[in-house]
């Protein structure tokens, strides 16, 4: 079911449409038609993600999809077949270019279903970016879930890179985020200066991987997710105290980072944490770590989801 605001209230809100799908047994989720962003999920009653109201702006890129990159751009200077590229610097107090061209454009809706939306964009040639790539991502519901399936295609005459993140904030319930713990499958740490890359990535030691929440001070990049013997999905998990469920993000094995950033107030509602998969770490246009190299006319495509905990 699509809800359209703008017939409602003669107005267009600042994320456009609010497209609604349902399983028709309490598992919802809210997708924006501007940015194609997560702007709630909910199962069983109980909210899994981070939400805002209607007629705001999304607080601190809240539930976008992060593309032809995720993350940032150092400068928005790259280089790309011996042509230097110069993007819109989209992070002005820093001077970077951030999270890709999309999350600020109207998308279509491709295919839409009581319980699945698909929605498609174009990121255009422009300054600092060669090639246009359309770019698809499905958003569908189950009892076991929400699935994320993002897709991309060249649509140029050359060679283009594309990296993509989706960046939600993970709740559970009414429960307070200080007083969760998450629980990571990356195996590095990537250090960051300016919240660049600044060295080699290095090891995590086990421990480092559960991280309780209650003063955790984040903006960090992690690597190296990956399924754990046996599975074929990254997972990373936020459970809440005495037994009281929790939320898994699973992802292929594509989505080999995750950017973890937990501000003290998301839009004056307190605390959060964002888990943000990743299928490159920040400035990757730059060092091409994990970047996809799309010829023309040539595909892409992979999937992540969110998985209630009892």
């Amino acid at each position: 079911m699509i809800v359209d605001a703008a017939q409602t209230t003669g107005m267009m809100p600042p994320t456009g449409r609010q497209l609604t799908v349902t399983d028709g047994a309490g598992t919802t989720a809210v997708v924006t038609e501007v940015g194609a962003g997560l702007r709630a999920f909910e199962s069983g009653g109980r909210a899994y993600v981070e939400t805002y109201p209607e007629d705001v702006r999304p607080p601190r890129g809240c539930g976008a999809l992060l593309a032809p990159w995720p993350n940032r751009v150092r400068g928005g200077r790259w280089t790309w077949q011996g042509c230097e590229q110069q993007l819109a610097l989209t992070e002005p107090a820093a001077g970077n270019a951030i999270h890709g061209l999309l999350r600020h454009v109207c998308w279509t809706v491709a295919e839409q279903t009581a319980d699945a939306v698909t929605l498609a964009a174009v990121a255009v040639p422009q300054p600092g970016w060669p090639q246009p790539v359309r770019v698809t991502v499905g958003y569908s519901v189950a009892a076991d879930g929400l699935t994320v399936t993002i897709g991309a295609q060249n649509l140029g005459t050359g060679d283009v890179p594309f990296g993509v993140g989706s960046h939600p904030y993970l709740r559970v319930g009414s429960v307070p985020v200080r007083d969760c713990t998450l629980h990571l499958a990356a195996t590095t740490a990537v250090p960051l200066r300016d919240q660049l890359p600044a060295g080699e990535p290095r090891l995590l030691a086990d421990g480092e991987r559960t991280i309780a929440l209650h003063d955790a001070r984040l903006d960090d990049c992690f690597g190296g997710a990956r399924p754990e013997t046996g599975d074929d999905l990254v997972r990373h998990r936020l459970t809440a105290p005495d037994g009281d469920g929790g939320v898994e993000l699973w992802a292929d094995p594509a989505f080999g980072w995750v950017q973890v950033f937990t501000p003290d107030d998301l839009g004056g509602n307190g605390p959060a944490v964002a888990v943000e998969p990743m299928t490159c770490p920040p400035d990757a246009l730059n060092s091409g770590d994990g970047l996809v190299v799309l010829a023309p006319g040539e595909r892409w495509s992979a999937r992540w989801g969110l998985r209630p905990l009892a």
